[in-house]
C-alpha cells in the first residue's frame, strides 16, 4: 500500500476547489483509499447527524456505511464509506468506477476529508467548550462530531437560498426536485446516484423552467443569478478565501442578490469554513438556546452575543454544535 502526497492540478474549475491533503494522511490502494483521522473525530457522531437528515438525494446510508457518487471533472466514482476502526475512514470505489489516475483517486480523497473536516484541530474548542454554559453538554453529547460541510460552493448556495424562511423538512424537498429534475444520475447494481445540477447547467435556464419545482419566484432568479456568477468565474471559493478576512468575504456574498446575512454566514461557516462565520439570526440557533437555557422566550440579539462573547473564532462550530440538539 503507497501513501501518497498527490497535490492534484486540474484544468477542470470544479476541481480548483478540492484540497490536497498532508503528507502522510491518506494511503492509496487503488480500489480502496484510506483517510487518518484525529482523535477528536467519531465516524459514529458524524453518521448520527448524516441519518437524520430528512428526504436526502445526494448519498444513501446503509448498514453504518454512506454510499455516494463524487463527481471530478469527466469521471464519476461511486464510493463506499466506512470506518472499521475509530482512529482511519475507509473508501472503497464500487463496480467499475475506480478511477485509473492517481490524480481522481486524490481529488476523491480530498473531498471526503473536506466533507468531514478532518484537517480542523477541535482541541481548542473543546478546552473552550468544557466551561461554557451552553456548549459544556453539546461537546459532552456529541464528542468527535464534525461540521460536515458542502464542500461545492454552488451547492452551499442553492442550499442557503432555498432553505431561506422555510421549514427542513420543505428545503430537503425543494432540493430532492431541484436535484432530480436539473442534476443527473449513474446507476450501479440497481441504485441510483443523484449528482447535484453544475452551475453552468441552472445558469442556462429560464425563471420558467424552475417552475417545476414550485419554489417561490424570487428563489428561482435568485439560484439563477449566483449560477451564472459562478459559471462565469466572477463568483469562486478562491476568490472568497482570497479576502484574507470573514468580514470582507462576507460583504463579497451579500453584495448578490438573494444572499443575506444568513445565506452568506451559513455558506463561510459550511462551505469555505471559516471558524468566525456565525449566522446569528438562525431560527434553529434560537431554538437551540432557548431549549438548553429553559426559558420560555428565544434569546434576544443582545443575548446571544453576551453568550458567544468567549466563543471567539469558534463561532461556526459552536452553532453547529447547537443546532445538533434540534436537527
Amino acid at each position: 500500500m503507497k501513501r501518497n502526497t498527490i497535490n492534484p492540478q486540474w484544468d477542470d474549475p470544479y476541481l480548483i476547489d478540492v484540497p490536497s491533503l498532508p503528507q502522510g494522511s491518506w494511503e492509496d490502494n487503488g480500489q480502496q483509499l484510506k483517510l487518518s483521522v484525529p482523535k477528536e473525530f467519531s465516524f459514529s457522531e458524524n453518521m448520527k447527524y448524516l441519518s437524520n437528515a430528512p428526504n436526502e438525494c445526494l448519498f444513501h446510508i446503509k448498514d453504518h456505511r454512506i454510499y455516494k457518487a463524487v463527481p471530478i471533472g469527466q469521471e464519476t466514482p461511486i464510493i463506499e464509506i466506512s470506518a472499521e476502526h475509530e482512529n482511519v475512514i475507509t473508501i472503497r470505489f464500487l463496480g467499475n468506477t475506480t478511477p485509473s489516475r492517481q490524480e481522481v483517486r486524490a481529488a476523491v480523497a480530498g473531498y471526503v476529508s473536506e466533507w468531514f473536516d478532518l484537517e480542523t484541530d477541535l482541541r481548542p474548542f473543546y478546552d473552550l467548550a468544557k466551561n461554557d454554559l451552553l456548549l459544556h453538554r453539546a461537546v459532552s453529547e456529541f464528542y468527535g462530531l464534525r461540521n460536515v460541510g458542502i464542500p461545492d460552493l454552488f451547492e452551499a448556495l442553492c442550499w442557503g437560498i432555498i432553505g431561506q424562511q422555510i421549514n427542513l423538512a420543505f428545503a430537503y424537498t425543494l432540493k430532492r426536485r431541484l436535484v432530480e429534475n436539473f442534476g443527473r444520475s449513474v446507476e450501479l447494481d440497481g441504485e441510483q446516484y443523484w449528482i447535484f445540477p453544475s452551475p453552468h447547467e441552472i445558469a442556462a435556464l429560464a425563471v420558467s423552467d424552475l417552475a417545476v419545482l414550485q419554489m417561490t419566484t424570487k428563489k428561482s432568479e435568485y439560484l439563477i443569478g449566483v449560477a451564472q456568477l459562478i459559471a462565469e468565474g466572477k463568483l469562486t471559493k478562491k476568490r472568497l478565501l482570497a479576502t484574507g478576512d470573514y468580514k470582507k468575504a462576507e460583504k463579497m456574498l451579500v453584495s448578490i442578490r438573494g444572499i443575506g446575512p444568513w445565506t452568506a454566514n451559513y455558506v463561510l461557516m459550511r462551505c469555505l469554513r471559516i471558524p468566525s462565520a456565525f449566522p446569528i439570526d438562525d431560527v434553529g440557533l434560537h431554538n437551540a438556546i432557548k431549549h438548553l437555557m429553559g426559558t420560555e422566550q428565544k434569546p434576544t440579539k443582545e443575548e446571544i452575543l453576551q453568550l458567544s462573547s468567549t466563543w471567539t473564532n469558534w463561532e461556526s462550530y459552536a452553532t453547529f454544535y447547537l443546532w445538533r440538539f434540534l436537527y
